[in-house]
This record gives structure tokens, sequence and C-alpha cells, in this order.
């Protein structure tokens, strides 16, 4: 059971990413997460295409997820601490 939402999901629902059902909780942030999503392949010199990216590494793209977690957590942090 999903701790966020109630209904049966895949983990403890406490990440508030997503409802275990592949749809984003907040899709208004869809667009912000894609835009920061290609920022930061840019800034890695990953070249990431609009829609379909079979050719990339896993390697790439791991660097991209974490990056973006990174900056994601750096952004909350900045936030709790009211700066």
């Amino acid at each position: 059971m999903d701790n966020l939402t109630g209904r049966p999901g895949i983990g403890g629902g406490t990440t508030g990413g997503s409802t275990g059902t592949g749809r984003a909780l907040y899709p208004e942030a869809r667009a912000a997460l894609d835009r920061m999503k290609f920022e930061v392949a840019s800034q890695l010199g990953v070249n990431l295409k609009d829609g379909y990216n079979g050719d990339l590494r896993a390697r790439d793209a791991g660097s991209i997820g974490g990056f973006m977690v990174k900056r994601m957590i750096e952004q909350v942090e900045r936030q709790m601490s009211g700066k």
C-alpha cells in the first residue's frame, strides 16, 4: 500500500515522485524536469535528443539522472535553510 496515495503501489510512497503506476504525481513538473534533463546533458557533453535515446550509453543516462538528483537535493536544502 502506498503511504502517500493510499493505493497499491511499488515502494513505500515516501519519495513523492510517482504513484507507482507510471504517471507523475505532479504532471506540471514534467516540463521543468525535461528542461533540467537537457541542461544537465548539455553540461555533461551528452548528446540527448528529443524523443527516443536508445543509443545512449547506460553510463551517460545514469550520469544525467545522478546530476539531476544532486541538483534537486541542493535546491531543497537551500529552501529548507531559508536561502
